[in-house]
């Protein structure tokens, strides 16, 4: 390997550790910053939607932004507001300022969802300079990094360290990686637009992703990939909690079973994918989530509930990458369609945290959960969608 894509892989794979800690911060820390916002569960789910919010408001414009503008300049931006946002939020919720607290996740979700189509602009260009799949070692980062934070969400709950020393540091960390991770990437990097083209060129070529049926279908295996794995990061820790009222950091280790499980499939995911294809490891995963759900949710103890949560997390690690992988199949149109597939897969936490809130109200964090089932089978039968296609 050319010691420049090396640099660069390294740098993407920075990117995605650096996004996965400032996702999974807030998440850690949920049963606190319920009880500092004396938040319902249904208040904590429209907490979750307004992140979700922001960044599918924010994402399909990302396409147009980086023909504009640089990834290495984008990405900093991204990070820096990022950053401050989460910061902000631990320190509205210490006050116990909801709507502060609200205004911060928006702002980060805004930040958080173009970030995340850029690096795995990035990560694809990087996987076509190599000629093999690497972006579930990508995504396998990306979740290295939510084990990251839940280590650090188990240590601050252990201290009752303040959310707003917690989240900084948090911050300071994932910004510090992006800072480093980007100059490697103009080893593989595509160049801006020309300036000299049109708006109205750049919004055609922004939106070609919307105006086409399969990457629709990709971006719904997507979807139901993000609610399968959202699903964990939002709820398990506090289902945890309270059907089998234990200490919050116990709840956390629960969600820690899960990142790991998740991330270990991420490691292994390169070598199956390249030995039997993106369609039969999607098929192969959705089982495993599928069982992973039913053991979790009916589960008679916490060890039994631990076995479940590691199952689910096995099961949710490759729908994502899989698939916008699959999006970025002609390199010429990947900045395009990675931004409507993972547009599309941001949409699940739109309706995702709210409905299951609400179910939660009436059934359980745990119980609510079953309904994950759903997306899982409709994950499963389009997996054909995930084959190579050649360029158009």
């Amino acid at each position: 390997m050319a010691p420049t894509v090396h640099r660069a892989r390294l740098g993407v794979l920075a990117l995605f550790f650096a996004s996965g800690i400032v996702v999974a911060t807030g998440p850690t820390r949920l049963i606190m910053i319920r009880e500092r916002l004396e938040a319902s569960p249904g208040q904590i789910g429209l907490l979750i939607l307004t992140f979700s919010l922001g960044a599918v408001v924010f994402m399909p414009l990302t396409s147009t932004a980086l023909g504009i503008w640089s990834k290495q300049l984008f990405l900093r931006s991204m990070a820096l507001i990022g950053c401050v946002a989460l910061v902000a939020m631990g320190a509205f919720t210490a006050a116990g300022v909801t709507p502060g607290a609200f205004a911060s996740f928006f702002v980060l979700g805004a930040c958080a969802g173009p970030w995340d189509v850029a690096m795995n602009v990035a990560g694809t260009e990087v996987e076509h300079a190599m000629g093999r799949s690497v972006m579930p070692q990508f995504h396998a980062g990306y979740s290295l990094g939510t084990v990251t934070a839940a280590g650090l969400g188990v240590f601050a709950a252990w201290l009752k360290a303040p959310l707003t020393a917690h989240f900084g540091l948090a911050a300071a960390l994932a910004f510090g990686l992006v800072w480093w991770g980007v100059r490697g990437l103009a080893a593989t990097s595509q160049p801006p637009a020309r300036r000299d083209r049109s708006s109205s060129q750049r919004s055609r070529s922004a939106f070609v992703g919307w105006r086409e049926g399969h990457t629709w279908l990709i971006g719904i295996v997507v979807l139901a990939a993000g609610l399968i794995e959202g699903s964990a990061n939002d709820w398990l820790a506090l289902g945890v909690r309270q059907d089998f009222d234990v200490p919050e950091e116990i709840g956390i280790v629960g969600l820690g079973v899960f990142l790991c499980a998740m991330t270990g499939m991420r490691l292994l995911g390169t070598a199956l994918v390249d030995r039997h294809g993106r369609t039969v490891v999607q098929r192969l995963t959705g089982t495993l989530a599928l069982a992973g759900l039913a053991v979790y949710t009916l589960a008679p103890s916490l060890i039994v509930l631990m076995v479940g949560a590691g199952l689910w997390g096995l099961g949710s690690a490759m729908g994502f990458p899989l698939g916008l992988s699959a999006a970025a199949d002609d390199p010429a149109k990947a900045a395009a369609r990675t931004s409507t597939v993972a547009t599309i897969g941001y949409m699940a936490f739109l309706a995702g945290p709210g409905l299951l809130g609400v179910l939660a109200d009436h059934v359980g964090y745990r119980h609510a959960l079953m309904v994950i089932a759903v997306p899982a089978t409709l994950a499963l039968l389009l997996a054909p969608v995930l084959r190579p296609r050649p360029p158009a």
